[in-house]
């Protein structure tokens, strides 16, 4: 019974790492790209809303995506929607920095560090949960 509580464990564990390093390195490419990316002050015209997924018996939760607008430099507007979500609806009017492609300035991303602190955060929580969950099916009882 331990050996197949094992077998789920690692296989638990391998999928977490697997996503986690997907993720990282999708927030390490953005990060990448914006650093090299012309910056913009873009103005929030409003929000699109979305659901937190509720995962671990949590509720779920409304969070906020703000959309956007700015100019590039030859004064042409275009518009955007943020990644970066907010328990409340942003303030339209507001401003907000964002990193655009200037091959494509269709393509643009919000300039934020939350990506980075909750990746940080996400790997914290699943290594402290998966060396708990090691060490309970190590005293687990299997009579």
């Amino acid at each position: 019974m331990k050996t197949i509580l094992y077998i789920v464990w690692a296989l638990f564990v391998a999928a977490a790492i697997l996503s986690l390093l997907y993720a990282s390195r999708r927030t390490k490419r953005q990060a990448l790209q914006m650093a090299e990316w012309p910056k913009a002050q873009a103005t929030v015209t409003g929000s699109a809303t979305g659901w937190t997924s509720g995962v671990g018996g949590s509720s779920r939760n409304l969070r906020y995506f703000p959309t956007y607008q700015f100019t590039d430099p030859q004064g042409i507007l275009f518009m955007g929607k943020s990644e970066v979500s907010a328990v409340e609806a942003p303030v339209p009017g507001s401003l907000i920095e964002v990193a655009y492609n200037p091959a494509n300035p269709n393509e643009s991303l919000q300039v934020s560090s939350e990506p980075r602190t909750a990746m940080g955060c996400l790997i914290a929580f699943f290594a402290v949960f998966a060396l708990a969950s090691f060490w309970f099916i190590g005293i687990f009882p299997t009579g």
